[in-house]
């Protein structure tokens, strides 16, 4: 079977398996679940950004209505921040106590928790505690002079990484840059939420409901920092509504409350707030980009001679577990989709006294296509060419694909011409051109931009147990997770073609550490090319051992790895028109040509891309997490923090899937989930730079 007629074989529509719960209300969600004497709990936070903690009373709260305990610093003073995921050249740790009673290094750092009957009787007594501060300066993002926050580090810079090839040109660039991605919130439906059980009989288990991307990890690392041995913890991921990065690691909050249910026994509750999610959550983006771009100045063959870039990464207070994979991610994707002959890039992380900064939806891949379709854009402008052609000059060709680039990254099978013909064609690029020059004639601020992205799409292995069943079904255990991919569905269809029979007969379990084997989880768009890759040759296993006549029930249980790491693309193009008189800007047609190699499930796939786009365009036009000069939050609820509306979004959008096969793993699949946050923002930009251009704006 070619990659091709694979691609044609898995794919599957349909409604998703989980949809018939949750639209009849019977989700499961942490908020959800009740145990019988249930606490809940609440924190107290510190109220300055920057502060030397000089008085923290908490004597009061004890004697409140249906006030339990109160749990402050003492409590916690052997746990310290969790681990964290070391990359980069210089590496810094500020490995600080979990509860700092001494400084306040970032507004809402949890200093004490509260438990009581209800979480209303929580909330009301840790909001009457007092906190005595001294203020210090607040450390801004990318201050790069700012004192060190933590004593066992010389300054905030926590990594540094470089990918050097060739030697840049030694005249003026075509083109040169400084933008600015500003911090953003994740927003999902269920803000963070945990419920942890203590039982003490038979030797203790320690079981934690947590709304997670990676309950394996998180079960780990409760383990290791509260003394418990792994067989003692348990983590089950319900239902999650959503993720989009911000729960891939635990909170100081969680480990707070497992150290509150083993001190107290029985099972305690926390739940989010809007507000404590946007103000002490992880934030993403927060970055500063600085690039130049030289062209080939002779007629040979099309590439871009130079390529400089700068990247500058806020980490905020504090490093959740992928803390530095946004600034190396942008780093090693560059020069993107296209030939370069020589490259500078340097990617920088610091700490700062804000919400500590993680690996919001794109984690670093939409930094890296915004520098680069924004250099290419104006390289082009500045050279009197259209971009479009400049971009197919410029990509990789199919035949040049799969290849190790010069800075030792591989980058996958692609047709890179093909989704940039394919969106031209669909988009009416020509067409629209000829318009906008009549609207230009006219007067108005009409603009047309695109951006061709590669994007990576996670690294490793993952676990997978299949089993016959003595009644003729199927159990299929995954150690990835969902937060609403529809992993459910999608696994489902993998298997069922292999095993001969309908999806139905697959039951898919996930999010469960006592059900499940050990994985890495939903990390990077790696749920279908690592975890799909793995629920494939589990199945052709287990049919293997059936048809030579094993007898049910039996099992398979593998944790393969990829042979490298899958690289999805995409082509967006876009036309908008920027008011005159008012700023404000209108998209007015978008389309969007997407590679997620093999696909697996045409409607899951659609989905993702309608919710990527939308969380793209928000980030691009809408959303910014704000702060004043004295680190106080401006941007503490939705009636501040602007998330796209179902009015935000462009009437006329066109999706279309064009797959190549992706050649890192056994089912030739790429990810999805997060282009539409890499490839739309940076189309959205460019088609505003087109719209200004006339009147000199940049």
């Amino acid at each position: 079977m070619t990659h091709t007629e694979q691609a044609r074989h898995a794919t599957a529509h349909g409604p998703r398996r989980e949809d018939d719960r949750q639209l009849r209300g019977m989700g499961r969600f942490v908020g959800d679940l009740v145990l019988p004497g249930v606490r809940h709990a609440a924190f107290v936070r510190s109220p300055q950004a920057h502060a030397r903690i000089t008085g923290l009373d908490l004597s009061e709260l004890a004697a409140q209505d249906g006030v339990v305990a109160v749990l402050g610093p003492d409590a916690y003073a052997d746990l310290r921040q969790p681990q964290v995921n070391g990359l980069g050249e210089t590496l810094a740790l500020p490995r600080g106590a979990l509860v700092d009673a001494t400084v306040a290094r970032h507004l809402g750092q949890p200093l004490a928790l509260v438990v009581a009957a209800t979480a209303a009787q929580a909330r009301a007594a840790a909001e009457s505690a007092f906190v005595e501060t001294e203020e210090l300066p607040p450390v801004a993002d990318h201050d790069a002079r700012a004192p060190a926050l933590y004593p066992s580090m010389s300054d905030n810079r926590v990594a540094l990484l470089r990918h050097d090839h060739g030697a840049l040109p030694d005249r003026p660039a075509d083109a040169r840059l400084q933008l600015a991605c500003p911090r953003v919130a994740a927003q999902p439906m269920e803000p963070r939420a945990a419920m942890v059980q203590w039982d003490a009989a038979g030797g203790g288990l320690l079981t934690a409901w947590l709304s997670t991307q990676t309950p394996s990890r998180a079960r780990d690392e409760l383990a290791a920092a509260l003394g418990l041995a792994v067989d003692q913890v348990r983590v089950i991921a319900p239902d999650v509504g959503g993720s989009f990065g911000c729960k891939a690691s635990l909170y100081p909050e969680d480990l707070m409350l497992a150290r509150a249910a083993l001190l107290l026994g029985g099972a305690i509750r926390w739940q989010a707030t809007r507000m404590e999610d946007l103000l002490s959550a992880t934030h993403g983006r927060a970055s500063r980009l600085d690039g130049a771009i030289w062209l080939r100045a002779d007629n040979a063959a099309p590439a871009i001679a130079g390529l400089q870039a700068d990247l500058h990464f806020a980490l905020g207070a504090w490093l959740p577990y992928s803390g530095i994979v946004p600034a190396r991610n942008a780093a090693r994707i560059l020069p993107a989709p296209y030939r370069c002959e020589a490259q500078q890039v340097r990617a920088q992380a610091r700490l700062s006294t804000a919400a500590p900064v993680g690996i919001y939806r794109g984690a670093g891949r939409p930094e890296a296509s915004l520098l680069m379709e924004r250099l290419v854009d104006e390289a082009a402008a500045a050279r009197g060419q259209d971009p479009l052609a400049l971009r197919r000059a410029l990509a990789w060709a199919p035949h040049e694909l799969p290849r190790t680039l010069p800075h030792g990254v591989w980058l996958d099978r692609a047709d890179l011409p093909g989704l940039l013909d394919t969106a031209a064609t669909r988009f009416g690029y020509a067409q629209r051109r000829a318009r906008q020059a009549e609207a230009r004639a006219a007067g108005r601020c009409v603009g047309i931009g695109m951006a061709l992205y590669v994007e990576p799409c996670g690294q490793g292995a993952e676990s997978v147990v299949l089993t016959a069943l003595a009644d003729g079904r199927f159990r299929l255990a995954t150690g990835s997770t969902a937060q609403g991919q529809g992993r459910e569905t999608a696994y489902a269809a993998i298997a069922a073609p292999v095993l001969g029979c309908e999806p139905q007969a697959i039951d898919v379990l996930h999010g469960d550490t006592g059900l499940c084997p050990p994985g890495i989880g939903a990390l990077a768009s790696r749920g279908t090319p690592i975890g799909g890759s793995a629920v494939l040759l589990a199945a052709r296993a287990l049919r293997e051992r059936l048809d030579g006549g094993a007898a049910r029930p039996c099992e398979v249980a593998l944790n393969p790895a990829a042979d490298r790491e899958a690289w999805a693309s995409g082509c967006v193009m876009v036309q908008v028109e920027i008011d005159r008189d008012t700023g404000a800007l209108a998209v007015q047609a978008l389309c969007w040509v997407d590679d997620a190699g093999t696909v697996v499930h045409d409607d899951l796939l659609h989905g993702q891309l309608r919710g990527g786009l939308a969380q793209g365009l928000g980030a691009a036009l809408l959303e910014h997490i704000a702060y004043d000069d004295a680190g106080q939050l401006l941007s503490g609820s939705l009636l501040d923090y602007a998330l796209p509306r179902a009015d935000d979004m462009p009437d006329a959008i066109d999706l279309i899937s064009r797959p190549t096969p992706s050649a890192a793993n056994a089912l030739g699949a790429k990810g999805v989930g997060e282009a539409g946050c890499i490839g739309v923002p940076a189309a959205l930009m460019n088609a505003a730079a087109d719209a200004l251009r006339p009147l000199g704006a940049r």
